[in-house]
Parts: structure tokens; C-alpha cells; sequence
């Protein structure tokens, strides 16, 4: 395998390992600042309990978060030193500003949360979950520019074999900025709110800690819910946008191979290939519907593969299988969501172990809707590393070897699957401890009367359904 592909691999190891912790902790602070403010506003002890507990999975979730971030960074001056070149000018403001508000932003208030609790008053706690939650989603958006640059690379010119910043809003707002930050802000919410709804729903099946599962149920799913249905709003958005400013990865994504007036919307079909239609084969289709969802136009023209020069075309099968297998995830989350919706509706959720059992399961689902996002996103923009401007061939190192990456990439291999078990550790141990019990003569309740009464029982050995 050359340089070229090897260094794709790592990089692209490392970006989806590191995203998982992000992902988790941009929408788990808005869970955690509204879990704080409810604390304040009713004076609950149950609600103090939540939030401790909350923020103490947050806490290891950001510092793991922060170790592969920085592992990751070092690649673009080993592996990639010609697209360092050519980006550095731009890209320098919007990593600095994510490590501003990552580093120190995030960090110094959400030591306040951690260490602060009974040494700070109530409205210092909660405008430091606030702005925990602010910085976090705040270095999102820097990282997400620096990304949408190279899918729409604008407010630039070319110098010699640099580009440079010529328009520093127009860099920051080109033409993917927002749809994309849109849709990483919905996902990562719903990542962290199936996340809180899956462990409480656990501690309800098993009798434990019910006032705060209880609680911490009904706040996932509402966030949860909401945020499932944001990440289909969100990414017609972003699928829009690319229909724009990025034909190919659009028809590649759609399947279309052949420039088509009305094209058909595909359900399910086999993988295009680069010398057949994936409409040749079984398939699930909605006539006409692509055109009218992209275009507003039932009749209108979606360009295919065929239009764009063969070595300008992503790979099809991957773009288009990752494309579609998100937007099945999705849907599947979505409908538990709804189902869930509907449950608490009818004050039963609490009492449908089945329900209970399947959000516990779907905890990886927005994850893997994520990693396939990623994946649609930058497996789509090849063969361009900088979209129109640079290939990914012409941005990898000239000194690094095959060798080399190898080798750092299986010591990479050994440190991430080291920190992945390590977090996982810590995560289990946090959960089978659990939230501290309630004050002693403080009697505890559930939100429903059927689930109410004492947690005084033996806890489990292991979190096993």
C-alpha cells in the first residue's frame, strides 16, 4: 500500500476515534447546564444528585476527548506537511480559537463544576455548566469551519503554492459552514441525549436510583426525540447545499449515475458502480422524489456520475452505502424516540421494559450514524483534499515512508485502543457506582407511583441487561 492510502488510513483512524468524545460532550453540556439550572430554579437535592453525577461522565468523556485531540493534530505536520503549506495561513485562526475555548474555556469552568460544589454559590455553578456548554459547542464550530473550508473553500487566493486568506468572514461562512454545524450540533445533542436516556433507562430495569433515572429518562428522551427529528432537518440542509456546491459527491451519494429529469428517490438498492446502475438490480424506489426533495421541482434535472471526468468522481459504492445506511440509522432512532414519546404521553414508559431494554441497546446508535456521516462527507470530497484546489495525492508528505506511517500507525492503534479502554472502564465504573444516595430522612420517589418507594437495594455486580 503507498504513502498516500496509508496516511488516508491514519488520519482517518484517528478523526473517527477522537469524534466519538466531542460528539459526546458538546450535547451532554447543554444536558448537563439545563440539568443545573433545573437544580437551581426547584432547589431539588435529586436534581444536585443528577447533576453531579452527569457532570462526573462529562468530565471523563472531555479529558479523553482531549488526549486524541492532540494526537491527532500532530499528523498534519508529519503526514501532511505539503497541505500544511498550503493551508496554514488559513487554517492557523480557527484551530487556535478551538484550543482557546477546548483548552481553557472548557476547562476552567468545568474544574468550577467539579471542584466547586458547596465552595461556590448555586448562580456560579450554573453559569459555569452554561458556559461549559457554550465553549464547548463554540471550539465545534472552529473545527467545522476549518472542515467546510475544504469542502467550499472560500475567501482566498493563490499565492505561488499557498492559499491565502483574503476575506476572513467569507472563509469562516463558506457555503458548507452552517448547514454542516447545523447538523454536527443536532447529532452530537442526540448522541449525548440517547446516551443519558440509555443509562437511566438501565437503572430503571434494574430498580436503582430511581428519582434520578426517573428524571434523567424524561430529560434524554424529550432531547433525544427533538434532536433526532433536527438531524433529518438539518441534513436536507447540508444535502442541499452539496447538491450546490458539490455535484459528484451529491450524485454519488443518491446513487445517480446517469443525469436524470424527475430522478427517483432510492430506499434501498445495491451499491452503484463506476460501469453499471444500481437501479439495474433490486430496488426500493420513491419516483421522482429526489428531484422534488433537492429542487422543489418534480421534473427537475439531478446531474449523475457520468457528467463529472471519471478520475473526479468519488468512490461510489463507499460514498453512497455510507450515505444511506446514516440516513437508516436515523430513521431507526427517530422511531424509538417516538415510541418513547408516545409511552411517556400515556405515563407507561417507566413500566415497558421491552422500551426500557431497547433505549439501553441503542446507546451506540447516533455514533454509528456519525462515523457514517464523517465518512459520507470526507470519502465523498475525494479525489480533493482542498475541493477544486488540491488532490489528497498531491498534500501527503514527501520525506514520510510507507514504513513510517506503519509503524505510527500501529502505535497509534495500541495508544487509542488503550484510551477507548480506559474510558470505557471509567464510564462502567461511574455507572455502577451511580448517583450519590439521597441525604439520610429524605425519603425517595420515582415519577411515577409504580416506581416509587426505596433504592435501598443491593446494587448489581455488572451492568449487564
Amino acid at each position: 500500500m503507498d504513502a498516500a492510502m496509508l496516511a488516508r488510513a491514519q488520519f482517518a483512524l484517528t478523526i473517527a476515534f477522537h469524534f466519538v468524545f466531542p460528539s459526546i460532550t458538546i450535547g451532554l453540556a447543554w444536558l448537563v447546564a439545563t440539568t443545573e439550572a433545573v437544580r437551581a430554579r426547584t432547589g431539588s437535592e435529586v436534581w444536585e444528585r443528577k447533576a453531579a453525577f452527569w457532570t462526573r461522565i462529562f468530565a471523563v468523556t472531555f479529558a479523553v476527548g482531549v488526549a486524541t485531540g492532540i494526537v491527532m493534530e500532530f499528523q498534519f505536520g508529519t503526514n501532511w506537511s505539503r497541505y500544511s503549506t498550503f493551508v496554514g495561513d488559513i487554517f492557523g485562526a480557527p484551530l487556535a480559537a478551538e484550543g482557546v475555548f477546548a483548552f481553557f474555556l472548557e476547562s476552567t469552568f468545568l474544574g468550577i463544576l467539579l471542584f466547586g460544589r458547596g465552595r461556590v454559590s448555586s448562580r456560579v455553578r450554573v453559569a459555569s455548566a452554561f458556559i461549559v456548554a457554550f465553549g464547548a459547542t463554540f471550539s465545534g464550530f472552529w473545527i467545522v469551519v476549518a472542515n467546510s473550508w475544504m469542502q467550499t473553500p472560500a475567501g482566498y487566493e493563490i499565492q505561488g503554492d499557498k492559499a491565502v486568506l483574503t476575506d476572513f468572514l467569507a472563509a469562516v461562512f463558506n457555503p458548507s459552514t452552517m448547514p454542516r454545524y447545523l447538523h454536527t450540533i443536532a447529532s452530537s445533542l442526540a448522541m449525548a441525549a440517547f446516551l443519558m436516556t440509555g443509562i437511566s433507562a438501565w437503572y430503571v430495569r434494574r430498580r436503582r436510583s430511581l428519582d434520578v433515572a426517573a428524571r434523567g429518562l424524561r430529560l434524554g428522551l424529550v432531547v433525544a426525540f427533538v434532536a433526532s427529528g433536527l438531524m433529518f432537518l438539518t441534513g436536507d440542509f447540508s444535502a442541499k447545499q452539496v447538491a450546490e456546491t458539490q455535484p459528484e459527491k451529491f450524485a454519488a451519494m443518491q446513487g445517480v449515475t446517469e443525469t436524470t429529469k424527475g430522478a427517483p428517490m432510492i430506499i434501498f438498492s445495491l451499491p452503484p458502480s463506476a460501469g453499471g446502475d444500481p437501479l439495474d438490480g433490486p430496488a426500493i424506489l420513491l419516483n421522482r422524489l429526489l428531484s422534488f426533495m433537492t429542487y422543489g421541482n418534480w421534473d427537475a434535472t439531478v446531474v449523475g456520475t457520468n457528467a463529472f471526468p471519471p478520475d473526479q468522481v468519488p468512490p461510489l459504492a463507499p460514498t453512497f452505502l455510507s450515505y444511506h445506511n446514516m440516513v437508516a440509522i436515523g430513521t431507526l432512532m427517530l422511531l424509538l424516540m417516538a415510541s418513547g414519546a408516545w409511552l411517556a404521553w400515556r405515563r407507561r414508559i417507566e413500566r415497558s421494559r421491552t422500551w426500557l431494554l431497547l433505549a439501553t441497546l441503542a446507546i451506540p446508535l447516533p455514533m454509528i450514524a456519525i462515523q457514517l456521516g464523517w465518512a459520507t462527507a470526507e470519502i465523498g470530497r475525494q479525489p480533493w483534499i482542498v475541493y477544486g484546489l488540491m488532490k489528497t495525492v498531491d498534500g501527503i508528505s514527501p520525506v514520510v515512508s510507507s514504513t513510517d506511517i506503519i509503524l505510527s500507525l500501529g502505535m497509534l492503534v495500541t495508544v487509542y485502543a488503550l484510551l477507548g479502554a480506559l474510558w470505557v472502564v471509567a464510564i462502567v465504573r461511574v455507572v455502577r457506582r451511580g448517583p450519590d444516595p439521597a441525604p439520610d430522612g429524605v425519603e425517595v420517589h420515582g415519577l411515577e407511583p409504580d416506581i416509587g418507594g426505596s433504592v435501598s437495594q443491593p446494587r448489581p455486580a455488572g451492568m449487564a441487561a
